[in-house]
């Protein structure tokens, strides 16, 4: 009978049935009100370049300036047009009545051209689109326009920052739905592969998906309000981060949820049993990814900015339905969660065995893990991290220096088809000029030294009434003044995205600042070269910052110093084996010209804060264990309760960031790559291999300076010299 005694607990009815049902329908208002919120994202999201410059660079005070210089926000779209022959005059003369035709589409200001190329093949335009427009429609309509009055035979383009922008909304098109059916149905996949139940995927996906629709209303409401600034781009990985995160959760609590069941009939029991036991590990782990992820406000670009408070409201709300809406479905389901396979009460006697060698009980792979790690420690970990080293020799040939604009949108584009047009037949950097902001006493001698500068096709001053962008050549008795400033535009010899024109804007601005140490140059070029440089600079300050914050909480959880500076420095050799393997998959595989210059960092934030989740589910439980049984035979029984979950839990992870390689955006494949990639490393080598045999190499005093560091505090140490081991745990289960 003493087999069954939880069956005879009287667990009040509000804690059995109305506290769970309660909290299932609190999370189902909260999923009826923030499901139909994911359709209107968009109304808070904004994929233009301001969502993306560094706060406080030259190039954004710049555009600042040139705000001032014009009445209306307007996108310059450059329209080419281009034939293999050298136009007639008679197809000159139809060209040029295309300015009537784009002008009668109201997009913006009045538009300039046509521009004839040197060698005849070639005609350009440029038409201000209003920004206040829908700039993806505004676009399409502009290029059906062009397309149906060209003259035939020619190929049209609209490329420009309005066709390049245009093109980009487009390929974040599949974020709201494509991307999190891919991420779904990868995830119930898995999970139907590793419990064969099929109720329990559901109930795990639920709760994955109602906790999106809260963190998507979260999102919203600091949008809206103005709180935040959301992009395609932190849209995207909230998705992602939010049903891999909750669902790592999940598996977490079901592990124990499971486990508990062996000992007793009763589910509530069995719940709360569950929850006492994850409640520690899911909430460390949680508050550090959300810590990790708020790190990113000390970026000085707004793209970071952003991502940082979107996601951590994406893990706060993971783990709140990870530690309330699934523990309700579970205390109403009880075992037909696990049909047909439900876990069966396990005979008294064999509810917790007595460990010596904390291989005990266990069988198959864990076991024979847990032997490889007892007999060799000292051979496995070093070989593991003579391993990682091999890999981390690639991060040398990681080019994260940023990439030209055009090569960011791996899909068809017309915009980048249109910018390879552009450059055969015009100055590349035609549509997007430099733009420099200089005194306007010396504005002479700053167009001067503009004109003469190395990589400048041509230089103006902006006249009054034009179109800061694509206005024409003024003079310098009517120039445009604002607060004392002149603008002058400088067409680039280079395409506006390229390496050399970066060059030039370097040069650039050191000329300019020679004569106005005021000046300011901008434009598109030099925007990406401030984020570049920004991106870089961040990447030394957030990293350190990250790496203390994680080793602050993990010291808080494993009441020791030793093992979390172990453990932060088997993460980072992880996250550098992890990028060296990437870049020689981006470079030679998959033939990638570079990566954004935010990709280190990203993927630092995301594989570190990540990859301690499963330092703290696997530590965690080795330190309950070794309080129990021993350090050693703590280690190989933590190992062994763990693996399974922890596996699972980074195989869904990495299939969840895998679901990003669908979005055709440079970026995010890359981010997809190197986080799935680097999950699975750490699940697989790090935290089976590595951490165990270094933490079973060092024994007790892993736990240095606590009191479980101590040898002579160590269970196994004590039964070994006869201690007394019941009033041992009763001291060690008091702290």
């Amino acid at each position: 009978m003493n087999s069954h005694s939880h069956a005879k607990e009287r667990v009040p009815f509000w804690l059995r049935w109305l506290l769970p049902v309660i909290l299932v329908l609190t999370w189902l208002a909260l999923a009826g009100v923030g499901g139909p919120t994911f359709g209107r994202l968009e109304e808070v999201s904004s994929n233009d370049q301001a969502s993306f410059l560094p706060a406080s660079a030259e190039a954004t005070a710049a555009q600042d300036w040139q705000a001032k210089f014009r009445d209306s926000d307007e996108v310059p779209g450059v329209i080419v047009l281009e034939s293999d022959e050298a136009l007639t005059p008679a197809q000159l003369g139809e060209v040029a009545s295309l300015r009537t035709e784009i002008e009668g589409l109201d997009l913006g200001s009045a538009v300039i051209g046509p521009i004839p190329s040197e060698d005849g093949k070639a005609v350009q335009f440029i038409a201000p689109i209003d920004s206040s427009a829908e700039i993806k429609e505004a676009v399409q309509e502009l290029r059906d326009a062009v397309a149906e009055a060209a003259p035939e035979g020619m190929r049209t383009f609209v490329t420009g920052p309005a066709g390049l922008a245009a093109d980009l909304t487009a390929a974040f098109a599949g974020i709201d739905g494509i991307l999190l059916l891919v991420a779904l149905a990868a995830v119930f996949v898995i999970l139907l592969i590793v419990y064969r139940s099929l109720l329990l995927p559901i109930v795990v996906l639920l709760t994955s998906v109602f906790a999106l629709c809260a963190a998507i209303l979260l999102v919203f409401g600091m949008a809206k309000a103005g709180w935040i600034q959301l992009n395609g781009q932190s849209q995207g990985i909230l998705s992602i981060l939010v049903i891999g995160a909750a669902t790592d959760y999940a598996l977490l609590f079901v592990a124990r949820f499971r486990e508990a069941l062996t000992h007793t009939i009763n589910r509530t029991s069995a719940v709360l049993t569950a929850w006492k036991a994850s409640f520690e590990p899911i909430l460390a782990s949680g508050a550090t990814v959300i810590i990790a992820l708020l790190c990113l406000l000390f970026s000085d670009l707004n793209s970071n900015k952003a991502l940082g408070p979107v996601a951590a409201a994406g893990i706060l709300c993971s783990l709140f339905a990870a530690l309330t809406l699934l523990p309700a479905l579970m205390a109403l389901l009880g075992r037909a969660a696990f049909w047909p396979f439900r876990p069966k009460l396990a005979p008294a006697d064999e509810r917790e065995p007595e460990l010596v060698t904390g291989l005990e009980g266990q069988k198959g792979l864990w076991r024979a893990t847990g032997s490889l790690v007892s007999r060799r420690p000292r051979i496995v970990w070093v070989a593991s991290v003579l391993l990682l080293l091999a890999g981390s020799a690639g991060v040398l040939q990681l080019k994260a220096n940023g990439v030209p604009q055009t090569d960011v949108i791996l899909s068809a584009s017309n915009a980048v088809d249109g910018q390879d047009a552009l450059a055969r037949h015009f100055d590349a950097g035609s549509g997007s000029p430099a733009v420099v902001v200089a005194d306007g006493g010396k504005a002479q001698e700053v167009l001067d030294t503009v004109k003469a500068a190395d990589g400048v096709g041509e230089a103006y001053l902006l006249a009054e009434g034009s179109v800061p962008i694509t206005g024409a050549p003024g003079t310098p008795s009517d120039p445009a003044v604002r607060e004392g400033k002149v603008l002058i535009n400088a067409t680039l010899n280079s395409a506006a995205d390229s390496l050399e024109a970066e060059e030039a804007v370097k040069a650039l601005r050191e000329e300019v600042k020679a004569v106005d140490s005021g000046a300011l140059v901008g434009g598109v070029t030099a925007t990406a070269l401030d984020t570049n440089t920004t991106a870089q600079r961040d990447l030394v300050i957030i990293i350190p910052v990250v790496l203390v914050v994680i080793l602050f909480i993990l010291m808080l959880l494993l009441r020791s110093v030793l093992a979390p500076v172990l453990l932060v420095l088997s993460v980072v050799l992880s996250y550098a084996a992890a990028m060296g393997v990437s870049a020689l998959v981006f470079n030679n595989i998959l033939g990638f010209p570079g990566a954004d210059a935010t990709v280190p960092l990203f993927g630092f934030v995301f594989l570190v804060a990540l990859g301690v989740d499963y330092n703290i589910f696997l530590m965690s439980r080795v330190r309950e264990e070794s309080l129990k049984h021993g350090t050693r035979p703590g280690i190989l029984r933590g190992l062994s309760v763990t693996g399974g979950v922890i596996t699972s839990a980074g195989v869904v992870l990495a299939a969840t960031f895998a679901a990003l390689g669908v979005i055709p955006i440079m970026f995010l494949v890359q981010l997809a790559f190197i986080v799935a990639f680097g999950v699975l490393l750490d699940t697989v080598l790090v935290r089976s291999l590595l951490v165990p045999a270094l933490a079973y190499d060092i024994g007790p005093r892993i736990w240095w300076p606590g009191k479980l560091g101590r040898p002579e505090q160590d269970p196994a140490v004590q039964r070994e010299a006869g201690g007394d081991l019941e009033a041992d745990l009763e001291r060690a289960g008091r702290r």
